[in-house]
């Protein structure tokens, strides 16, 4: 089967039932998602296939044939972080790091899809990613930052 990963294509040889986390995590080394409930409940293993947030652990690798799917490690443009990823830095929105590829995915995919989101659009996007360590507050900053970052970058790309 060909999968799309991170703009690379991969071949795996693999059940296309098999969830796609564990694809990620144990064929192609990319182990940024992180197994958290198994069940879609947690926000751990969020990737995006194309440019949305999904859940890998209750993804068949079989449905993802052909569609683009980006995980942690495929956000940052050589050594220069994604905006979200950078935020979060920032931020210092992380304690463990459990959670963050997942909470940094939701993230990128709601500021893809609404560049100014309010902190209740932020909080309700990211609903069902769980923080063990609660860092919400500092999470919830981290994305304003980021779409504060992006906003301002497109428009100094706008009068260039």
């Amino acid at each position: 089967m060909d999968l799309l990963i991170n703009g690379v294509h991969k071949h795996v040889n693999v059940d296309p039932e098999r969830p796609l986390l564990w694809v990620l995590r144990n064929e192609l080394d990319l182990t940024g998602a992180k197994y958290g409930c198994g069940e879609g409940q947690c926000g751990a293993c969020t990737v995006l296939i194309d440019g949305v947030a999904h859940r890998s652990c209750i993804t068949s690798t079989g449905s993802v044939a052909g569609k683009q799917i980006t995980t942690v490690e495929g956000l940052a443009d050589g050594k220069k972080l994604h905006p979200v990823q950078d935020a979060f830095i920032q931020a210092d929105a992380m304690q463990c790091g459990y959670c963050t590829p997942g909470m940094i995915l939701s993230s990128v995919a709601l500021l893809h899809k609404n560049p100014s989101p309010s902190e209740s659009e932020i909080k309700q996007a990211l609903e069902g990613n769980i923080c063990r360590c609660g860092t919400y507050n500092r999470i919830v900053a981290a994305v304003q930052k980021a779409a504060r970052s992006t906003t301002a970058s497109a428009k100094e790309r706008r009068h260039a």
